[in-house]
């Protein structure tokens, strides 16, 4: 059998095809780059700017504040331990969690503990949105059930650490004065401009409350353990939402007419599965493709490296049946960010894998050649991003354009929510399809120019974090890292195309694996083998 599949013509093409990229310009050019590398200036340029410590400033005033408040936490669950009604609740509690321990069910509990189940709960956002909303009786539930979850990972937080359970470590890094900043700077913005301000309150919790989830996660996982259950937990549900929209394509599901045009008639259906949306679903797919390709690198075990590859084929291939250009494109970004940290050759696969693509389904290339024909510019001008990127200046503009037009008043879903606005022939009220324009258009430059802060501050922590993990037989982590990173590269491109931090679970995964990858990079602890792979 092994004789027979290495004779095959495929893996003869495949061999051939290996032996022209080694021996073309490509290859040698890389080999060239490696060879003056160890001895070069840059690589002293990256491990200083790698070996900057996650605070730099261990006395500042942030840092004092974090201390007190821990100190402060823990004479609360001092005091509270010593209360009678806490052993009290306590005698209660032990019998109870002895008769819940027996079980699968009892030692999957057991095992993830309340850290997992919240990191569990947190990597099944989509999946538990979906189902609360489309099939819980209560609707009032829908509208804060996230919230609520948001609010149980803090009281545990809060809980750990007055039980003195918590790390000594403190989980403070640069990326939370980044973060802060832009949260204060949305608060001074919203109070500044605010016709109306229950709407810019809504504008300004829809921009904000989801960065918290940074601060949360960097202190939920707490060792190897807790990153695998997190890791693995989206990749599972990743794979899931792809296999569907896989079947959603085979089957032809039924979509809207204004998602094709009619110069696409060739496009028979984009896949959404449960997101809603072929570009939330491109999206979805970009971040977490790279997280499947980095447990074939992260792996030792042939099978587990065979069924990674093949998932992430699964899940490339479900992102090119979105038909979301923007998509392709931060799937592009992604795969170069992923080749140049771990394996260069998967750009000249990548370019081969886009040219079968392109020939073996006719609609792919109908719809990339469609950007470049006179109807795209028609359209776009008539009802495209152009008229609406265009409405959004004007609209900037017309007010003060270093404050914003106002949080939640045009360009995103609050605003769509609550059309303050009389819509006429010549205005009518959409999302702007690029997150950056929508920032500027409601938060003026000040809020753009805190906002692309934020993003560059997280994106040199990252790389920084990046440099500091292991990347060798015995130690692989940095694959992770670089996998996760990868796909928050992009997500940040398709945020040009699409709106995509306007939906909840995107910025809760997006700002949680920032926080993953910084665990990696400054607070690891290994505390058991990780079971990704």
């Amino acid at each position: 059998m092994k004789a027979i599949f290495q004779n095959s013509l495929l893996v003869r093409a495949v061999m051939r095809l290996r032996e022209w990229y080694h021996e073309g310009a490509i290859a040698g050019f890389f080999r060239a780059i490696a060879h003056a590398y160890p001895h070069s200036r840059f690589r002293q340029i990256w491990e200083h700017f790698c070996a900057a410590p996650i605070c730099t400033a261990a006395n500042s005033r942030y840092a004092r504040i974090l201390a007190a408040l821990r100190r402060f936490v823990e004479r609360l669950g001092d005091a509270a331990a010593r209360s009678l009604i806490y052993r009290i609740c306590l005698a209660i509690w032990k019998p109870v969690s002895t008769f819940l321990g027996g079980g699968v069910i009892g030692k999957a509990f057991r095992f993830a503990g309340v850290r997992g189940l919240l990191l569990i709960c947190l990597a099944l956002y989509l999946p538990l949105d979906y189902v609360i909303r489309n099939y819980f009786p209560i609707a009032a539930v829908a509208s804060i059930w996230d919230e609520c979850m948001m609010l149980a990972a803090v009281a545990y937080i809060l809980w750990h650490t007055a039980m003195k359970r918590a790390p000594l470590q403190s989980r403070a890094t640069p990326v939370d004065a980044y973060l802060l900043l832009f949260i204060g700077v949305g608060f001074f913005l919203m109070c500044a401009v605010s016709p109306d301000m229950g709407i810019a309150i809504d504008g300004y919790r829809a921009v904000v409350q989801y960065l918290f989830w940074f601060f949360i996660v960097t202190r939920l996982i707490e060792d190897d353990r807790d990153f695998a259950i997190f890791y693995g937990t989206l990749v599972a549900m990743a794979l899931v939402v792809a296999a569907h929209g896989i079947y959603q394509y085979i089957i032809a599901a039924p979509i809207p007419a204004g998602w094709v045009s009619q110069t696409e008639e060739s496009v028979r259906t984009r896949v959404y599965s449960i997101t809603g949306s072929p570009n939330i679903m491109g999206s979805l797919l970009v971040l977490f493709a790279p997280m499947v390709a980095g447990i074939a690198y992260y792996s030792k075990k042939m099978w587990v490296k065979v069924l990674a590859i093949c998932a992430t084929g699964m899940m490339c291939l479900c992102c090119i049946f979105t038909f979301s250009k923007g998509a392709w494109g931060g799937l592009v970004v992604a795969v170069i960010v992923f080749a140049i940290f771990l394996d260069r050759r998967l750009i000249a696969l990548m370019g081969v894998a886009g040219a079968g693509a392109l020939i073996a389904i006719p609609s792919i290339a109908t719809r990339i050649t469609y950007l470049f024909t006179a109807d795209y510019v028609e359209a776009s001008q008539r009802a495209g991003r152009m008229v609406r990127w265009e409405t959004g200046l004007d609209l900037l503009h017309s007010a003060n354009s270093w404050l914003g037009f106002g949080l939640g008043r045009f360009g995103g879903a609050v605003a769509m929510q609550n059309k303050v606005i009389e819509e006429t022939e010549t205005f009518q009220y959409f999302y702007m399809d690029n997150y950056y324009l929508k920032t500027l258009v409601e938060m003026g430059y000040i809020g753009l120019i805190f906002f692309i802060l934020l993003l560059v501050g997280m994106v040199l922590w990252c790389l920084r974090a990046i440099g500091r993990t292991g990347y060798n037989e015995s130690d692989r982590t940095r694959v992770l890292a670089v996998s996760m990173f990868a796909g928050m590269c992009g997500v940040l491109m398709h945020c040009y195309f699409e709106n995509i931090f306007e939906v909840p679970y995107m910025m809760a995964y997006f700002w949680s694996m920032a926080a993953a990858v910084l665990y990696l990079g400054y607070f690891r602890k290994k505390r058991m083998k990780s079971k990704i792979g």
